[in-house]
C-alpha cells in the first residue's frame, strides 16, 4: 500500500509569532480544500488591486481563492516529493512566488481558462509602473481630461485645482480664472517608470493605464 501523504506534520515555526496562528488557519483551509474539490490552479495577478480580485472572489463563490501567503501556500501543497500533499503538487508549489494564488475549484478547466482569457479591468496607475502611453497636455486651457478627448465634449479644469498641478510640475498659471499652459507639457512618456507626480497627474486627468489580469499559470 502507497503511503499516504496526508497525515504528516509540517512545521510552520519559520514563519513570524505574530501571525502564526493566522498562518495555520490558511494552511489548514488550503488542505481542507484540497480535498474538497477536483482542480486547483496557481494563477499570478499583473497590476494588483483588491477591489478586481474581489470581483474574482464574488465570481467564484463555489470555489475556493487565496492569495499571498507564499510560503504558507508552498508549505501546505508540500515542497518536494516526500512532504506533497498529494501527488505532484510540490511542482505546482514552486510558482509560489510574488504575486500569485491558488483558486481550488470543480469548474472544468474549460470554462476556468474562458473566464480568465475574458476578464481584465482597468485601473489607474501606481508609483513604479511602466507607463504603456505617452500623454501630453496641450498648450493653452488645460481641461478636465487633458487633451484625452474633444474639448467640446470637455469642460476647463477646475482653477481650485491650479495650485494642485503646479504643485505636481505642471507649469501653469491663472489666465482670466482659467488654468492654462503656455506650451505643452508632457506628463510622461510610453516606457517611463512613473514616480508619484505623475501618478497622481494621471489619476487628476482620468487616465487609466493599469490593467488588472489574472493568469493561470499552472
Amino acid at each position: 500500500m502507497p503511503k499516504s501523504k496526508r497525515n504528516k506534520i509540517v512545521s510552520l515555526t519559520q514563519t513570524q509569532k505574530k501571525g502564526r496562528e493566522n498562518n495555520v488557519r490558511i494552511y489548514d483551509a488550503i488542505r481542507q480544500a484540497l480535498d474538497e474539490y477536483a482542480y486547483v490552479w496557481a494563477f499570478s495577478v499583473a497590476s494588483m488591486r483588491n477591489a478586481h480580485l474581489k470581483e474574482v472572489r464574488a465570481e467564484f463563490t463555489d470555489s475556493r481563492i487565496f492569495f499571498g501567503k507564499t510560503k504558507v501556500m508552498a508549505k501546505a501543497l508540500g515542497t518536494t516529493r516526500e512532504d506533497e500533499y498529494r501527488d505532484n503538487l510540490s511542482t505546482l508549489s514552486k510558482h509560489m512566488n510574488g504575486e500569485v494564488g491558488l483558486l481550488l475549484t470543480n469548474r472544468s478547466p474549460d470554462e476556468i481558462t474562458s473566464f480568465f482569457d475574458s476578464f481584465s479591468a482597468m485601473d489607474f496607475a501606481r508609483a513604479g509602473a511602466v507607463a504603456p502611453l505617452t500623454f501630453t497636455i496641450p498648450a493653452g486651457t488645460v481641461y478636465s481630461r487633458g487633451g484625452e478627448i474633444p474639448v467640446e465634449e470637455d469642460v476647463p479644469l477646475a482653477h481650485s485645482l491650479e495650485t494642485t498641478v503646479r504643485g505636481l510640475g505642471m507649469p501653469t498659471r491663472l489666465v482670466n480664472g482659467k488654468v492654462t499652459l503656455n506650451e505643452e507639457y508632457t506628463v510622461c512618456e510610453e516606457g517611463d517608470v512613473l514616480n508619484g507626480q505623475q501618478t497622481r497627474l494621471l489619476k487628476l486627468f482620468g487616465v487609466v493605464t493599469a490593467e488588472f489580469k489574472v493568469k493561470l499559470i499552472a
